[in-house]
């Protein structure tokens, strides 16, 4: 997962600070590995910076020269040629001769021989203030387009499966990415790109002008808890516009919820045991599950299959039809499950009541039985306010504490 810290925005940004560029961007570096720590992101293996790579980028730019397919502009910056690159086009099924100047083609200040053409090298200009390499080339700064070849390509290598992004980075970015590393080696860049739609936020594009534009931290602000957040975003499959909204959280929160309450259901069962049944329910489970997995990370089905699958054996837990051993077993598939999903973790069990919780549970108790169902939800509520959650199961009331946001 590369990091960009230098490109136009990050150069203007800094300026606009009065700030070095490294300063500027390490703001940013910083508060993006507390986010995704926070969002129980697996980490990558590497996190290479483009400022720490410009040696692979001209190295890729110089064979690009040599192949025919760069040349240098009359300011000093140097271009890629899209017309000598005859598949451009192939990932998001545009002609080069439809490409005209505008909104998704740059027109900068450089001289280029075609407006569809794009910088690998910028020439150093007065604007740029201190941020320059002096190289072969001579002094400038790599477009972003080639940061991110050279790095994919150092790590990955020549040839690599899966590249992701959103799906406002198909074109230009990605299309430039094909064509100048399939130029450069010529060998194919990538096997599959997997684009991610936009996110829309109260059934509008997020945007501050809506007063809908949220950051991760100013949900946390709120007290939403981050993983909450996260159940959230990978409900929905990656390629469908997904609506984001508040109220959407607590259901995401309940569906965590009742994820962890299974397996908390798991660690005190005590039943007698039915094999072959809850063999047959563990089985399809992790078939369907890692199918819809496998089927482009499709989430929707996966998530299907495992609520599924806990109503079901909730159902055999109510008649003590599950034993220690198979609860073990059911543990360790959630567990690894859960190495996909992020969201359950590591669950509290149950513990002893405080004395004036339990005489609460217990009061509660006796108004159910006498049927007086106002008094019993009142101290319902009253508990769920101390942050203890009743349920009413077949084998009697159980509890859990109310996980914090």
């Amino acid at each position: 997962m590369n990091i960009t810290d230098i490109d136009d925005k990050t150069i203007k940004g800094s300026q606009k600070q009065s700030i070095p560029l490294r300063q500027f961007t390490e703001f940013y570096v910083k508060a993006f590995f507390e986010d995704i720590k926070a969002l129980n992101i697996e980490p990558a293996d590497v996190y290479p910076k483009a400022t720490e790579h410009i040696r692979e980028m001209v190295k890729i730019i110089q064979t690009l020269q040599t192949k025919g397919f760069a040349y240098k502009g009359e300011d000093g910056s140097i271009y890629f040629s899209v017309t000598k690159f005859t598949e451009y086009g192939k990932l998001s099924h545009l002609k080069v001769g439809e490409l005209k100047a505008g909104a998704r083609v740059s027109q900068d200040e450089y001289a280029k021989e075609e407006a569809q053409d794009f910088a690998l090298w910028k020439a150093w200009s007065p604007e740029d203030g201190n941020v320059y390499w002096d190289t072969e080339l001579g002094r400038g700064r790599p477009g972003w387009h080639i940061e991110c070849s050279a790095m994919s390509i150092k790590y990955l290598g020549e040839t690599f499966d899966i590249h992701c992004g959103g799906i406002d980075n198909m074109f230009p970015h990605h299309e430039n990415e094909i064509a100048q590393s399939e130029a450069a080696n010529g060998k194919t860049f990538v096997h599959y790109w997997m684009h991610n739609e936009h996110l829309q936020v109260e059934g509008k594009k997020m945007s501050k002008r809506f007063g809908n534009f949220y950051t991760l931290r100013d949900l946390l602000a709120k007290g939403y808890d981050p993983i909450t957040i996260r159940y959230m975003l990978i409900s929905t499959h990656y390629r469908q516009q997904f609506n984001f909204t508040l109220e959407g959280l607590e259901s995401s929160k309940a569906a965590i919820e009742r994820l962890r309450n299974f397996v908390r259901r798991l660690h005190e069962t005590d039943g007698t045991t039915s094999p072959e049944k809850v063999a047959n329910l563990t089985t399809k489970l992790e078939t369907c599950f890692s199918g819809a997995m496998d089927d482009d990370l499709n989430i929707g089905v996966a998530l299907s299959s495992l609520f599924d699958f806990v109503r079901e054996i909730n159902s055999l837990l109510d008649t003590n039809l599950v034993s220690k051993a198979q609860a073990a077993e059911i543990g360790g598939l959630m567990m690894r499950i859960d190495g996909v999903l992020g969201v359950i973790g590591k669950v509290e069990m149950k513990e002893a009541l405080p004395q004036d919780i339990d005489a609460l549970v217990q009061k509660r108790e006796e108004a159910r039985k006498a049927k007086n169902w106002k008094e019993a939800d009142a101290i319902r509520a009253q508990l769920k306010e101390m942050g203890i959650v009743l349920e009413d199961t077949a084998q009697g009331i159980r509890w859990h504490k109310e996980k914090k946001t």
